[in-house]
């Protein structure tokens, strides 16, 4: 995948998807001890979850765990309304599969982030 050199490198593609199911695995065990694993409790608990996380610390659970973090194309943290748009749109899916050629997702354009290693 090219290079944009106006971005920090991407994270690889495992570990960003080891990272999701991660959050899904958190907010789905959430979702079962207090909704009784209703798809939509689950969805809205993963929301605000990330939304929280990324928001505060610029990073999810799941990125925690696997050494990533998710910032702005000059490396600052992702903020408030930033995380929003990229949670929104990756709770929508669709944007999350669809990737530009710099390996970006479109959640991660439209909210211009990147998530990229941090250690």
């Amino acid at each position: 995948m090219p290079e944009n050199p106006q971005l920090p490198p991407v994270a690889g593609l495992g570990r960003r998807l080891v990272a999701l199911a991660v959050d899904w695995a958190i907010a789905s065990a959430i979702s079962a001890g207090f909704f009784a694993y209703d798809p939509l409790a689950t969805l809205g608990v993963f929301a605000v979850m990330t939304w929280l996380m990324l928001a505060t610390l610029s990073a999810s659970i799941g990125h925690v765990v696997l050494g990533l973090g998710v910032r702005t194309p000059g490396r600052g943290p992702a903020g408030p309304l930033r995380a929003l748009v990229r949670t929104v749109a990756l709770c929508l899916v669709i944007p999350a599969v669809i990737w530009g050629p710099d390996g970006r997702g479109l959640h991660d354009m439209w909210a211009g982030t990147v998530i990229t290693r941090i250690r």
